[in-house]
């Protein structure tokens, strides 16, 4: 496995430009098989994720290149809906191909999604979800098959805002005779670059970014080009780590309106961050201070996707800090890898109370989980020493080479591969 080697204690400074949003485009892609023809998608950035789901997309018998930043789908020659167990099991977002090929073939199967581990994540409210529109489920182990012949609009209710559920549910309702409402749906932005998207494309969809999403059946989609918003959780990681090594960087394609918790917690620490359009600006020369509490929750509350790296910076805080994680229980695996680097953290059931030390020293640690592994990477740069992060794989799944990304702001970051003869390379 490829592992990450950082020397630390120098601040971050220069420009960076965001790349697209991994949670936007995922679904996006997703929705392309609703179509019979060539889609263009344009910021897509080279993850694992993405890979993973070109996988598929091309084992259903598409045609997908991706170069650079852009994909290019041909889904004409679409000809199955059975999902392979073993792609399913490498990325959870695999989930999103249910909705548009139940919609397409009036039938699918598929198998339950792997991912991090970073908690429970069930699918029922996909199911649910899809029930209410007309499907059929079977189950047999983690073989999961649903069949319509035909989907029709209906009143959904979700019991707890999922973002995967809304998405889902949206896609399958695009081409549902009839008109579908669902109630507290979530409102992350990347359910709202999801309905310009299918709107582009023909659907007529209304509310993304409230509670409440309406939903008008459409006959046909038509192929369309779309360029995706930017990744507001890398933007948070970088924000992050200027901050943690006491730099100064800007950041361009971003979207400040997505950030507003983040934004509102970093100034509360003592970070400067200035906003002109798509563009933050972001620096910090002193020790940061402490927050007495923040809580995790679905958008536009603060985003459980950035603990992990908050955390890191009030590890450096003059004070004590509580975090409350609230969507997945096991969100704190980062803690213990923490506290190998100097980091002074309690964990008390889904609280993390975490009193600030005056440096971190660097120490070889893992990443557990995507976030988590990002928390790392932002730990190593503002330690003393170096830092080596392995299971790097799971970083790979959501920044796109982190190390090249990081390196133009001046981290001294490198990735090492192992070869056969059990020596490595950079």
């Amino acid at each position: 496995m490829d592992k990450l080697v950082i020397e630390g204690g120098k601040p971050l400074s220069g420009t960076i430009v965001i790349q697209g949003a991994k949670n936007a485009a995922l679904p996006i892609l997703a929705a392309s098989l609703l179509v019979e023809g060539e889609v263009t998608i344009d910021q897509v950035p080279r993850l694992l994720d993405i890979d993973v789901m070109l996988g598929i997309l091309r084992e259903l018998g598409c045609r997908a290149e991706h170069d650079d930043q852009t994909v290019r789908l041909d889904t004409t020659g679409l000809h199955s809906s059975h999902i392979p167990e073993a792609l399913m099991r490498q990325m959870r977002s695999s989930i999103f191909l249910m909705g548009p090929l139940l919609a397409r073939f009036g039938e699918v199967t598929i198998y339950q999604p792997g991912g991090c581990a970073i908690g429970e994540r069930k699918i029922d409210l996909h199911l649910s979800g899809l029930q209410a529109l007309g499907a059929e489920i079977e189950e047999d182990g983690s073989r999961i098959v649903c069949y319509a012949k035909k989907l029709k609009g209906a009143e959904i209710h979700l019991d707890f805002p999922s973002v995967g559920a809304t998405e889902n549910i949206m896609m399958a309702a695009v081409l549902a005779e009839g008109l579908t409402t669902i109630s507290n749906a979530a409102r992350e932005p990347e359910i709202q670059d999801l309905q310009h998207f299918l709107n582009r494309m023909g659907a007529k969809i209304i509310g993304a970014g409230t509670d409440t999403i309406t939903v008008e059946g459409v006959e046909k989609l038509a192929p369309c080009a779309y360029q995706v918003i930017p990744d507001r959780i890398v933007t948070g990681t970088v924000m992050v780590a200027a901050a943690a090594t006491r730099g100064q960087v800007t950041l361009l394609n971003t979207c400040p309106s997505h950030l507003t918790s983040l934004i509102h917690v970093l100034r509360r620490t003592g970070v400067q961050i200035a906003v002109d359009g798509d563009i933050i600006k972001v620096g910090s020369a002193s020790r940061p201070k402490a927050i007495d509490r923040i809580v995790t929750s679905p958008y536009p509350a603060f985003p459980t996707d950035l603990q992990s790296q908050v955390m890191v910076l009030l590890a450096l805080a003059d004070g004590v800090s509580v975090m409350k994680e609230t969507i997945f229980e096991g969100r704190f695996k980062h803690v213990d890898e923490l506290a190998r680097m100097g980091a002074d953290i309690r964990v008390d059931l889904s609280s993390a109370f975490i009193r600030g030390v005056s440096r971190l020293y660097g120490a070889t640690v893992e990443a557990t989980d995507l976030r988590a592994g990002a928390a790392l990477v932002i730990a190593g740069l503002a330690a003393q020493g170096k830092t080596v992060v392995e299971q790097v794989h799971h970083i790979d799944r959501g920044y796109d080479r982190i190390e090249q990304m990081l390196g133009r702001l001046g981290a001294r970051i490198t990735r090492y591969s192992p070869v056969p003869n059990n020596t490595v390379v950079p």
